[in-house]
């Protein structure tokens, strides 16, 4: 497509010279430009990819693909047959049967508002997400009438361990004629665990099936189930089967993307919305290439002049600019690419290294849910920055190309 004639001078016109040096200033912040566009587009959206990404792993690790709840308030007597059904339906992985109540959790002074979950060892056992992150204690010493599992950030703030005692205060007490009392008792931590998503780590509390059906006063009963999938795609399909197989038993389903739904679109706008702001930046710089480009063009008058008198065509001329344009781009894209990839995989160790520098904290667990900054770089999007960089340079290209392509040699050497 180009001759060596044609590359030799597009590229002999972008090395900096003497007389030359503001053009060459603007050629290397229109590459910088893009780069750091390009860099920082790929940065964040793989960011955003694994901040989803992760939340949703840890969502769904602890609750489920879909819930079955009880529409009366007294929870599922006959919950044995119902888990029979549950598991007979094509597509379910696990059903976990739970008691779900929430508590006041107090010790020493100190309170907190928690979720109490009563799960038996067998169900919290096959929850890699929660069995393969205990940091403190063992699972099994997590049975009996009186032990619990609870969050690390949650002990953290009651300012307990293992071993110690902690209160646990359900509104749902006893009658009597005095009025409602606060149902209490103390339970021993058995173990800490530590997913990483700060909602759980600071609010959720795990007791023994039969201790949570004597706690929250249902015995023989139980709140819901957590059904996990083989396959999440087919998520509208399988609830669609439940119901089918449950016509008749007076139960709710809902699935993880209507009881997250507000928290998962908000992700979406802001993604969406992070993604146009910074394509701005590499719109700026083509538009840095245009100029840069334009004054090129103005400043070679003289040798384009030269080089259609000496037989070189309007094409070869818009060639060589064209070229010399789509350099910055295409070199400005590929620092951007490397620069994004080498950041996004050492992101973690960046993030702390510039921690230790400032001693600000740049990823606050409570505020963020994640106690580490992820990055999942997608290949389709990574492609999609890089094309739509180089087409932005190329389309910046043209007009200048075009207009050292239609410079008439006899008005550019007539004053010379």
């Amino acid at each position: 497509m180009f001759s060596p004639f044609e590359r030799m001078v597009a590229f002999r016109y972008l090395r900096p010279r003497r007389q030359e040096g503001f053009v060459s200033v603007i050629a290397i912040f229109s590459l910088l430009g893009i780069m750091l566009g390009v860099a920082t587009l790929i940065i964040v959206m793989s960011v955003m990819n694994g901040f989803r990404a992760e939340l949703l792993s840890r969502i769904l690790g602890l609750n489920g693909h879909i819930s079955v709840y009880a529409q009366s308030p007294d929870g599922l007597p006959n919950y044995a047959e119902i888990e029979k059904k549950i598991v007979e339906t094509g597509n379910v992985t696990l059903v976990n049967p739970i008691v779900e109540g929430q508590v006041m959790a107090s010790k020493s002074g100190r309170a907190t508002g928690a979720i109490v979950r009563g799960m038996t060892p067998e169900d919290i056992a096959k929850r890699d997400t929660l069995a393969n992150n205990i940091v403190f204690g063992s699972l099994k010493d997590f049975q009996g009438e009186d032990s619990i599992i609870m969050g690390a950030r949650l002990a953290m703030k009651l300012g307990i361990g293992v071993g110690d005692t902690v209160n646990l205060i359900s509104p749902k007490g006893k009658v009597t004629a005095f009025g409602s009392v606060p149902r209490m008792r103390s339970y021993q931590v058995v173990a800490l665990f530590d997913i990483g998503m700060y909602e759980y780590d600071s609010g959720f509390i795990f007791m023994p099936m039969e201790a949570a059906q004597t706690y929250f006063q249902m015995p023989g009963k139980i709140s819901n189930f957590e059904v996990v999938l083989k396959d999440p795609s087919r998520l509208s399909d399988t609830m669609d089967d439940l119901l089918q197989n449950l016509r008749g038993e007076n139960l709710r389903l809902v699935n993880w993307q209507q009881s997250n739904a507000n928290f998962f679109n908000a992700l979406q706008v802001e993604r969406n919305v992070m993604f146009l702001i910074l394509t701005l930046i590499i719109l700026v710089a083509a538009f840095n290439i245009i100029s840069g480009m334009v004054m090129l063009v103005k400043d070679k008058g003289r040798d384009i002049a030269i080089l259609r008198t000496m037989g070189a065509t309007r094409g070869s001329v818009l060639r060589i600019f064209f070229l010399a344009g789509a350099s910055i781009g295409v070199l400005g894209t590929l620092s951007g690419l490397l620069l994004g990839v080498v950041f996004c995989e050492n992101i973690e160790s960046i993030r702390q290294f510039i921690q230790s520098l400032t001693g600000a904290d740049l990823f606050n667990a409570e505020i963020y849910f994640l106690s580490q900054l992820p990055a999942d770089l997608d290949v389709n999007e990574v492609v999609m920055v890089c094309v739509m960089s180089l087409t932005l340079s190329f389309l910046a290209t043209i007009y200048p190309a075009w207009r050292a392509s239609r410079l008439d040699p006899v008005e550019a050497l007539r004053y010379e």
